[in-house]
């Protein structure tokens, strides 16, 4: 059997492939640094084989995935052409594999983890489902309908796809590495729309979304009237959400979520709308909705003592304020604590002050020093300078988070896309310490 080489195996759309294409029978290896990645867990529970990055990896007779943050040159590329063996990117690959399916593309600037989750989910209650997620987690079904991917926008990878639906959860500014602006972004997803052959299904509440132009049938949801699916009659509540659909003004049924916040809302009308396109029955929407029990680093709770520790990938001001939101209804009567760390200088540098009026949301406020990426690791902007714009923070070193220890009965929020969760392990070794202490 032909072995498969993913060189760069831990990124957010590389491991799920990887997975993917092991359940599917395939012989599966890869390669990255040896930094401890969340998106590594499910490679390992599945035996799959993580080399450090070497040339001498790379053999003949296999084929190689590359990861879209490696270049050409990268070593074990380099080898890989001398021995002419098999070369193919990360997108184009998975754009290939879907077509053997009705493939359902999860798109937007936020919100796309926990939709294409969702989304999975539910549909996995009708017909089998195979699924690419970017909270690194996939899975491959034999005999699979449906395949829902995670697609993202950045350097334009979704236009590899061809889905046969889209979802488009909104349009905003991010990545200011390659887009030049707000506009840009807004080009690249209409090129995206010219490529799907059913149909598109996009947040109407988003204004550049409402002018998307497209050769299949538009779809639009969200909270305002004009929109063909709608939310009304909306109860927040400490354990979750309920609401009723309307369709084109016809009541169509109510759904409860245990989920919190204005964009738990949203992700669930997407779903919906797809569901309601492919005729399945909302009993099904409704009991998968209930088992749902979210995806990684997306409000991931746990509970230690009287504190709540809320693991989130949140790393755009638009994204804090929707986690302080869902905080906020969750937990309404408690303190909420908000520890970000801002992901990439050139996203920092853009939004600073909309980091710091984000962050100006949660009661009290720690920063952790900028962290870069494989593309962009040095700056010279530094965390005082979002510091200066956040009245009242604090900066914590992963050496030294006993600052967090003096708020009892809390909330702490732990923000980033980057390494923030070694923060949180920290706090948790020493609260653990603290009651030992206390006991003795």
């Amino acid at each position: 059997m032909k072995v498969m080489h993913f060189t760069g195996i831990k990124g957010s759309g590389m491991s799920p492939l990887a997975q993917i294409m092991h359940d599917m029978g395939e012989q599966v290896q890869g390669s990255d640094i040896e930094q401890h990645f969340f998106t590594e867990d499910r490679l390992r529970e599945r035996g799959i084989k993580i080399l450090p990055f070497d040339k001498d990896n790379i053999e003949e007779n296999m084929t190689i995935i590359a990861g879209n943050a490696f270049n050409d040159d990268h070593p074990e590329l380099v080898k890989a052409k001398e021995l002419g063996a098999t070369v193919i990117r990360y997108h184009t690959f998975l754009g290939d594999l879907m077509k053997q399916y009705v493939s359902v593309a999860v798109t937007g600037a936020h919100g796309k983890t926990s939709t294409t989750g969702l989304m999975a989910h539910v549909l996995d209650g009708y017909k089998p489902v195979s699924y690419l997620i970017g909270d690194g987690t996939g899975y491959g079904k034999e005999g699979s309908h449906f395949f829902v991917l995670e697609a993202c926008e950045y350097r334009r990878h979704f236009l590899a796809y061809h889905p046969d639906y889209a979802i488009m959860t909104n349009i905003d500014f991010d990545h200011p590495d390659y887009f030049s602006d707000i506009d840009d972004v807004f080009n690249a997803f209409e090129e995206m729309a010219k490529q799907v052959k059913k149909c598109i299904i996009a947040c109407g509440d988003d204004d550049y979304l409402q002018k998307i132009q497209a050769p299949v049938p538009v779809i639009y949801y969200g909270f305002g009237e004009e929109n063909d699916f709608q939310a009304r009659n909306i109860v927040k509540t400490s354990s979750g959400t309920t609401f009723d659909v309307v369709i084109r003004n016809e009541f169509f049924h109510t759904f409860t979520i245990p989920m919190f916040g204005d964009h738990a809302v949203l992700n669930a009308l997407a779903v919906i709308s797809l569901c309601q396109y492919e005729n399945i029955p909302a009993a099904i929407i409704q009991q998968q909705f209930l088992d749902f029990e979210g995806v990684k680093r997306r409000f991931t709770q746990t509970d230690i003592g009287d504190r709540i520790l809320i693991d989130d990938y949140a790393h755009h001001p638009t994204e804090i304020k929707a986690t302080l939101q869902s905080a906020r209804q969750k937990f309404p009567e408690r303190e909420l604590i908000a520890i970000f760390q801002p992901h990439t200088f050139t996203r920092t540098q853009t939004f600073l002050q909309q980091f710091a009026d984000s962050l100006d949301e949660a009661d009290r406020v720690y920063l952790c020093d900028i962290f870069g990426s494989a593309r962009e690791n040095a700056g010279t902007l530094t965390i005082q300078n979002l510091q200066e714009k956040v009245e009242g923070s604090t900066i914590l070193s992963e050496e030294d988070v006993s600052a967090l220890l003096k708020h009892d009965n809390a909330v702490f929020l732990f923000m980033g896309a980057g390494d923030v969760t070694k923060f949180q392990a920290a706090f948790e070794t020493l609260i653990k310490s603290d009651e030992t202490e206390k006991t003795v």
